[in-house]
């Protein structure tokens, strides 16, 4: 690693993720600044919705301030209160857990897949008790789960499903966009995620029967959508509810973003496959495995990770990265080991494949700016730890025309 007489690096590090702008935020902003409607729902919040309802095939898409505040009306949707069971992996970020328990319910971890590191649908009916109401199958790195046969289990013992698609916006299953599918999806927008407004999120209707509630919850308990739609003559208080608009601030920022979503698309895949290439000769070698993705499942490549062969490889990897200035990370600590988790009734040994995987993971990093040269000189210093090979460059150079948009 290039560095200076004082130990220091040369050059700027490799973060792992960073905002991508694509160019049109600051003009719908303005545009939203100069017309003076800040207000709530405005233009371009109906215009994201629009857009993805359009683009995914979804029913009705509500924007919302964050996934967080998505999981949290789904969960009230499905209507779940004390004693009420939900099926989930453990191995997913703590607001899908979170928003079954705010309403006094449990949730039920469930295995993992060792192939995609999502919900393992063989394992869900087995989970089922007269008191399960919701599956909450989580869609991993923007990789489908089992869509088909979870939805099959779910129409068989009568429960609701609600996709968590925070990684997966532009991401397919059978040529089907990932939160169409249940009952119910939610969508984020974070700024760790390919399409972004710092903070966002959606929650996505597929059963016309929820759609009149959904839009009460998020407008604080009252009927205000059909009030301005001219339903009814006044508006008030009829059901529980909180705020959960987005500032259209923030979705005129996004707004852009969606409609690049294309091109991110195309970029993100680049950066990839150029991953696959070059480490694939490793996973021949036994010294790592690759992320799988199953033929009828389009990724949206917000991720890319590794799984190391065990839990002190991936922590010495991950430090080695570290001092060549290469941010790497490990991901979620699984729900159910978590002081929370194990309140809940289940301790460590309960999903043997969830606590394996989530200490051998490895993800790398994927920006939509790196450039060729940073992408080989992050490959290099992989396979020259995994190697023992001493032989990497000490320079990522710049590729002409690398930095594609």
């Amino acid at each position: 690693m290039p560095a200076n007489h004082s130990g220091k690096l040369t050059r700027p590090p490799i973060p792992l993720n960073q905002p991508f702008v694509v160019g049109k935020e600051m003009h719908y902003v303005a545009q939203v600044i100069t017309s003076r409607g800040i207000a709530s729902d405005g233009e371009f919040t109906k215009r994201c919705a629009r857009l993805m309802e359009r683009r995914f095939g979804i029913k009705k898409v509500l924007m919302t301030p964050s996934c967080t505040a998505a999981l949290e009306m789904a969960a009230i949707l499905c209507r779940l209160g004390p004693g009420d069971e939900v099926i989930m992996p453990s191995y997913t970020f703590v607001s899908t857990a979170l928003a079954v328990v705010r309403v006094g319910a449990r949730p039920m971890f469930v295995d993992i897949r060792p192939d995609t590191l999502n919900l393992d649908e063989s394992l869900i009916e087995e989970a089922i008790t007269p008191r399960t109401r919701a599956i909450f199958p989580v869609h991993y790195a923007g990789v489908a789960c089992e869509m088909d046969r979870i939805l099959e289990i779910a129409r068989s013992h009568n429960l609701l499903v609600v996709e968590d698609a925070a990684q997966g916006v532009h991401a397919y299953y059978k040529g089907r966009a990932l939160g169409s599918m249940g009952h119910l999806g939610t969508y984020s927008f974070h700024v760790t995620k390919n399409i972004a407004c710092g903070e966002g999120g959606a929650l996505c209707c597929n059963a016309p029967r929820l759609i009149e509630r959904a839009e009460i919850i998020r407008d604080k308990g009252t009927d205000r959508a059909r009030f301005f739609r001219g339903e009814v003559d006044k508006y008030t208080w009829v059901d529980t509810g909180s705020s959960y608009i987005p500032s259209e601030i923030a979705c005129a920022y996004l707004y852009a973003q969606l409609e690049a979503m294309d091109a991110i698309m195309v970029r993100r895949r680049a950066i990839f496959e150029f991953y696959l290439d070059r480490l694939r000769s490793l996973e021949s070698a036994g010294r790592l495995r690759l992320m799988r993705i199953p033929d009828d499942c389009e990724t949206d490549y917000n991720i890319f990770y590794i799984l190391l062969n065990d839990r002190p490889t991936r922590d010495a990897l991950m430090a080695h990265l570290k001092r060549q200035g290469i941010s790497a990370a490990f991901h979620f600590i699984p729900l159910h080991s978590s002081p929370m988790g194990v309140s809940h009734g289940l301790n460590r040994g309960d999903l043997p494949v969830t606590e394996d995987l989530s200490s051998r993971i490895l993800r790398l990093p994927n920006n939509i700016d790196m450039t060729e040269g940073e992408l080989a000189y992050v490959v290099d210093h992989v396979r020259s730890f995994l190697e023992g090979r001493s032989s990497i460059r000490s320079q990522p150079e710049a590729a002409p025309g690398a930095r594609g948009r």
